[in-house]
């Protein structure tokens, strides 16, 4: 059977460099609709020339890329991490056109047995790239296996049980195994070890992300000035992701309330409208800093009790809302629990509780 009509239910698995849309991109500060996820896909660079910011990551991808082609070999395993937006998906989908290769992707908590993870690694062709998100959610079961596939490029099957168990080899194609985690500390280090590569994607800088808001707006065909890209980009906390999809929400608003071109006068306005501030906090960020500081009184909350207060789920909030908090300078976390800064308070405009 080729791979075009390869089809195994329940895994989120898609063949030939099809997008991941049965494994959405985690949202950043909001669930992603549809919509969102169409435009995504959209914007994407599909080559490393196009794609901005990360320029060390591209350097050392373009020498691993060039001197696997000169050797005729694959590139040698990676992995990618950081928080959520920064493109940890579109560059494993770029590394594979780089390379000419089809790209199968899939997550770790889509691979629930061994079989599915055999399933998968046994219908790749030579020198396919196998693009796993989540890594760090695979199943101990399967990671186990998943260790002789990037070694020695071989599948140890076990058939029958008990004292009639036997164990059978079966070699597979050479291929690059590209992974993608938030959660860097939750890989087991057998795991972490096998990648010959390691990546931490950094936030871009507000320069770098408004180079990839007017690139995308010319894609979009969108009328844009250098300074209403540049003020989207300061809102959108340092991530590609959350920039496009206020590019959007900006091209709504000029589209309705002005003339549809973008200013820095027009982006501001439309992005006060819709509740993201010039910190680039919406207002769930700024729901919680009022809770912690005036609510609680400025005094150490614990993640739960904060969570139930905000009616948020406490993953949610450790995962999504409090790393950007806390490297504004805005929320501490603390032995006790956790606090807002005396730069919080300055942001909300409030006075400091008395010491």
């Amino acid at each position: 059977m080729a791979h075009d009509d390869i089809e195994i239910e329940g895994l989120g698995y898609v063949a030939d460099g099809a997008d991941a849309a049965s494994v959405p991109p985690r949202a950043v500060t909001a669930e992603l609709t549809e919509d969102d996820l169409v435009l995504d896909r959209s914007l994407r660079p599909k080559r490393l020339g196009d794609y901005l910011g990360q320029t060390k990551v591209k350097e050392s991808l373009a020498i691993l890329i060039e001197a696997a082609r000169a050797r005729g070999d694959v590139v040698d395993h990676i992995l990618f991490s950081g928080p959520p937006g920064l493109g940890k998906t579109t560059l494993a989908t770029v590394v594979a056109n780089e390379l000419g290769a089809s790209i199968r992707t899939t997550s770790g908590p889509a691979i629930e047995r061994t079989g599915d993870l055999a399933a998968i690694l046994t219908n790749l062709e030579e020198g396919d790239v196998l693009f796993i998100d989540e890594i760090h959610r695979l199943n101990r079961m399967v990671e186990e296996v998943l260790y002789p596939a990037l070694e020695d490029f071989a599948l140890d099957i076990v058939v029958g049980k008990g004292p009639a168990a036997r164990s059978i080899r079966l070699d597979l194609p050479h291929f690059t195994l590209i992974g993608a985690t938030t959660r860097t500390g939750l890989l087991t280090g057998p795991l972490r070890d096998r990648f010959g590569m390691v990546f931490r994607l950094a936030y871009y800088t507000p320069e770098e992300l408004g180079s990839i808001v007017c690139r995308s707006a010319a894609i979009l065909g969108v009328d844009i000035a250098e300074d209403g890209a540049l003020e989207i980009a300061r809102r959108s906390r340092g991530t590609p992701r959350l920039a496009n999809r206020l590019l959007k929400r900006v091209r709504d608003w000029a589209q309705v309330r002005g003339d549809g071109t973008i200013d820095e006068d027009v982006a501001a306005q439309a992005l006060s409208f819709f509740e993201v501030d010039a910190l680039g906090l919406d207002a769930v960020d700024n729901r919680i800093l009022e809770l912690l500081a005036v609510q609680f009184g400025g005094r150490p909350v614990g993640l739960s009790t904060l969570a139930s207060a905000l009616s948020e789920d406490p993953d949610s909030l450790e995962d999504v809302y409090e790393p950007f908090l806390m490297q504004q300078g805005l929320m501490v976390r603390t032995p006790k629990g956790r606090q807002a800064t005396p730069r919080a308070y300055e942001h909300l405009g409030i006075a400091l509780p008395p010491a």
